[in-house]
């Protein structure tokens, strides 16, 4: 029985799989706010007793190998999350876990993992292009922050190489971008992408747009504005949100651009993250794609970049599986 997490600054998806042919079958999952823990240790402690059932139910009766996804760098095997006080551990976990195969990886790594073990109805393709064999790709993801990764050919498999790139300088592209910059400098030192292109941007750029008009969820303490913000921008319903939904996505799909020059990845960019699925007619409407692609010199390269968007959100889950098995076959 391998353990996968999905550990993030929100919630902690944890599963039990075990592999099964060409892919992976869970047997048991349970979700966690990570809030309402002071620790991680506590969290797998949790799981633990509430998958006491189907551990020993296992052919093994216990947890061989371990993988978790965590929404930080990880150094030395451990990983302090980004947007929360507790860290993951490597070896604390092997012990808390009683296996020697536990394997750390930053979030997005998980994810790009994952994508060998995806099935073709996982992912849509926003640009067919036409992408060169064994070249690198890029994967960008936006939730509770924006994560950014490169994935390089190693002869045998693609190899992905996890970054911080989400926390790079904001960079503008029109006036009204450069005004938006403005409008954060007074309340943030520092602006990088992932203010923006997170769930919390949604509220940041309708505050910009029109500080007067508020609607409920803004005044609720445990409500999220973003969704009921990309709700109204959908159905059309108030314009500040359309405007406020127009905007959030050409910046996403402008830094996915950006990515995609950085790592030159004509191999193709995948979408993926919490918030691309529940916006998806927009982020199919071709705003994304202009963006992404409106380079000068690069935009012909550009257009010819595969864009495809991860329609299965469980894939960190899946990739984390998928190299906690790797790292127990080694």
């Amino acid at each position: 029985m391998i353990l996968a997490g999905d550990v993030g600054g929100t919630k902690c998806n944890l599963a039990l799989a075990e592999q099964s042919g060409q892919g992976f079958q869970i047997a048991f999952r349970r979700r966690y706010a990570s809030r309402d823990y002071s620790r991680f240790d506590d969290i797998i402690a949790a799981f633990l007793r509430d998958a006491r059932e189907t551990i020993e139910g296992s052919p093994e009766r216990k947890i061989v190998a371990a993988g978790f996804g965590v929404a930080g760098p990880v150094i030395n095997e451990r990983a302090r999350l980004t947007n929360l006080v507790w860290a993951v551990d490597g070896p604390a976990l092997r012990q808390q876990l009683g296996t020697e195969h536990v394997t750390v990886l930053n979030d997005l790594e998980a994810t790009g993992y994952s994508l060998p073990w995806l099935a073709p109805d996982d992912l849509l393709a926003l640009n067919a292009g036409s992408g060169v064999p064994r070249a690198s790709q890029a994967l960008i993801a936006a939730g509770t922050g924006l994560g950014e990764a490169i994935l390089r050919w190693s002869g045998e498999r693609y190899i992905v190489e996890p970054s911080e790139g989400g926390h790079c300088d904001l960079a503008p592209r029109t006036e009204k971008e450069i005004e938006l910059l403005r409008h954060m400098k007074k309340t943030n030192t520092y602006v990088s992408f992932e203010l923006i292109l997170s769930g919390r941007g949604f509220l940041t750029i309708h505050q910009f747009l029109d500080p007067a008009l508020r609607h409920p969820s803004f005044d609720q303490p445990n409500a999220d504005p973003a969704v009921e913000i990309t709700a109204h921008g959908l159905d059309g319903s108030c314009a500040v949100c359309v405007e406020t939904l127009d905007l959030w996505t050409a910046l996403y799909g402008a830094e996915a651009g950006n990515l995609a020059l950085k790592a030159l990845a004509l191999g193709g960019m995948f979408i993926a993250g919490g918030i691309v699925t529940k916006i998806l007619p927009k982020i199919k409407d071709g705003t994304f794609a202009r963006a992404f692609r409106e380079k000068s010199k690069f935009e012909d390269l550009l257009s010819k970049i595969p864009i495809r968007v991860l329609l299965n959100e469980e894939a960190p889950l899946l990739g984390a599986a998928a190299e906690a098995a790797r790292a127990l076959q080694n």
